[in-house]
């Protein structure tokens, strides 16, 4: 069986998925005829269709990209747009669908999977049209901010010229997409809200003893004072915080070529244990391995490291913005050396067990979480089964650090890794947050150790009024 047979046998889900899912994250009818009709471990996109039967995003798609001409790449890029809105539709309802599968019809996450990566090699191949296309000259790519999200904006590169291809039907539609969703996510919770104001009020539930609304007395979306400014009021991502019998956990941080599961690669994560409440095990492995100089293991252990590889693509498209930020250059990681994480079944394996045995912490938790969803076989199975356990540093800063009050520079609170881990001694100011994994990883777990350490003397925190018992964390299935 070939490495990538996996995502072919995905289809058989399709059946299924279909009576789950028939809608997809913009409300309209999946076509999952089109669906079945890909070819996940070929390639989707247009000039990987034609390169066939080289491997998605292969040496033979880089060669077959580099040899269209001005229209070409015009037509192969407007054809990528175009099944990349499709197909992200039908991604981004997938997660909803099964966690709320309460009947476990659905029973596997696998073609989900097979459409992200598919998906990803997409993406890479976008890109080099991109850039191939600056490189003739016949447009200029800009990734500009369109309301609250980011999109690919294409420019003539003479303005008083006439442009060698018609670049009005090159639309990276992200950014109006993403809006449209968020509006109506938000359209949901006002009627919800309403609907929940409506029945307090008949029911009195939601008026206090002086006649008013809890609501109005703390002003939306404030809580309680703090040094003058308000608290964040209690959310979702409370959720994560830490219990008072938290001890053992598993620190990751990952680097990535962008934010997107669905579109970006995981290029390294770094992770190592640490114990919360009581002193390293004598007999546990110590691998100093760090790669930033003046970082000891203290209390850590079991440090490693995974470095992973790009697509031909990939590599040829580049990514100065996140060689600038790593240190990683992806144009030296696309020539087979390194495996790729959706590649290596191996490396899936060994971490899904490492993330099963005790909770696992991260910094903005959710970024890990929806990697880990879409890239390691098994994860979502084991999360929905309520096999996984997930703690997040960031609530930690937002709610119980009172150096991340909002100020001028930060109206909502400086609750960063960089600056978390400074105000709890885990980083010298005049330091800063490395973005790699192992390392972000380490000073991530000492700080939350520092901070736990001194909530627990001031008797807040987990210690305080609103604190939980047990270790604590977002796990399926426990209130």
């Amino acid at each position: 069986m070939s490495a990538t047979a996996w995502q072919e046998q995905a289809k058989d889900d399709i059946t299924t998925w279909a009576v789950v899912m028939p809608d997809d994250a913009d409300g309209e009818p999946i076509d999952w005829a089109w669906v079945r009709g890909l070819d996940l471990a070929g390639g989707i996109g247009a000039v990987m269709e034609s390169a066939a039967p080289s491997a998605a995003g292969g040496d033979g798609a880089v060669a077959a990209a580099r040899g269209l001409d001005a229209q070409g790449l015009h037509d192969a890029l407007k054809a990528d747009y175009a099944t990349r809105d499709r197909l992200e539709a039908v991604i981004a309802q997938c997660s909803a669908a099964f966690m709320g599968d309460f009947d476990r019809v659905l029973p596997s996450y696998r073609l989900p999977r097979a459409l992200a990566y598919a998906n990803r090699r997409l993406c890479d191949e976008i890109r080099l049209l991109l850039r191939l296309g600056e490189e003739r000259r016949l447009w200029r790519a800009e990734t500009e901010r369109i309301g609250r999200e980011r999109a690919v904006v294409l420019h003539p590169v003479d303005e008083s010229a006439e442009s060698p291809v018609p670049l009005d039907d090159l639309v990276d539609r992200s950014a109006a997409i993403a809006q449209s969703r968020a509006e109506r996510r938000e359209r949901r919770r006002g009627a919800r809200r309403g609907s929940d104001t409506l029945m307090a009020r008949a029911s009195l539930a939601g008026v206090s003893a002086h006649g008013t609304d809890a609501a109005e007395k703390n002003g939306p979306g404030h809580g309680p004072e703090r040094a003058g400014r308000p608290y964040p009021s209690p959310d979702w991502r409370d959720a994560y915080l830490p219990g008072r019998g938290i001890d053992v956990v598993m620190g990751i941080d990952i680097e990535t070529t962008g934010t997107d599961p669905a579109r970006d690669s995981v290029l390294d994560a770094g992770f190592e244990y640490m114990a919360m409440a009581s002193s390293r095990p004598a007999d546990a492995p110590v691998n100093a391995i760090y790669l930033e100089p003046g970082y000891e293991a203290g209390d850590a252990y079991g440090q490693a490291r995974l470095s992973f590889g790009v697509t031909p693509m990939a590599a040829a498209a580049g990514n100065p913005f996140i060689t600038r930020l790593t240190g990683i250059d992806i144009s030296r990681r696309g020539d087979g050396s390194l495996p790729l994480f959706d590649e290596w079944p191996a490396a899936q394996r060994g971490l899904l067990a490492r993330l099963v045995a005790q909770p696992y912490v991260a910094h903005n938790a959710t970024f890990e979480h929806k990697f880990l969803m879409l890239n390691v076989a098994g994860y979502a199975e084991a999360y929905r089964a309520g096999e996984i356990t997930i703690v997040d540093t960031l609530p930690m800063s937002r709610q119980w650090d009172p150096g991340s009050a909002p100020d001028d520079a930060h109206p909502y609170g400086d609750n960063t890794l960089d600056a978390y881990a400074k105000r709890q001694g885990a980083l010298p100011a005049d330091a800063h947050e490395r973005h790699l994994g192992l390392e972000d990883a380490h000073i991530m777990l000492v700080a939350m150790k520092h901070h736990l350490a001194a909530l627990k003397a001031a008797g807040r925190g987990p210690w305080g009024p609103g604190g939980r018992a047990g270790e604590g964390g977002k796990r399926i299935g426990r209130r």
